[in-house]
């Protein structure tokens, strides 16, 4: 299933005041949850998969994930932080552009391909300055879509 497939118009945020990287965690973990019982499992599965090393890729973009039992289908939500926020990427870099995902622990294929798209994704200089200019969620979520028409047509 594709990124887009996943991300709802209510779970792309602009102008996200997070603080820190643990707030940025726990407020992409209230976006990605259904309902109550969901934010537990997947603020958990979040900060278990931070521990065993960041997942900020570098270039002020991080793609936060975890997988997790007790969730029934994937999600992701997207968010430009107003400040950039310490990630501890390798480039030292703090992000501004962060996608999270969350999937059931058995989705292991549909995960990796889920990363691999987004690693795509931020790794198109274009889109991502697009993204960071983008005046609203509205535009921003229409950029990642109009990236992800041109490349099916390209493949």
């Amino acid at each position: 299933m594709p990124l887009l497939d996943l991300l709802p118009a209510e779970r792309v945020h602009v102008g996200v005041r997070a603080g820190d990287k643990p707030h940025l965690i726990r407020h992409l973990a209230g976006m990605l949850a259904v309902d109550d019982g969901d934010l537990p499992a997947i603020l958990e599965s979040l900060l278990a998969r931070e521990q065993l090393g960041s997942t900020g890729l570098g270039s002020g973009v991080a793609i936060p994930h975890g997988r997790s039992p007790d969730i029934d289908g994937a999600r992701a939500a997207f968010v430009r932080l107003a400040e950039p926020v310490d990630f501890g990427a390798a480039d030292g870099r703090p992000v501004d552009l962060v996608a999270a995902l969350a999937v059931p622990a058995h989705f292991t294929n549909q995960h990796l391909q889920l990363l691999a798209e987004l690693a795509e994704i931020f790794s198109d200089t274009r889109l991502t300055d697009q993204l960071r200019d983008a005046p609203d969620a509205a535009t921003l979520r229409l950029k990642l879509a109009e990236w992800t028409r041109a490349a099916r047509e390209s493949r």
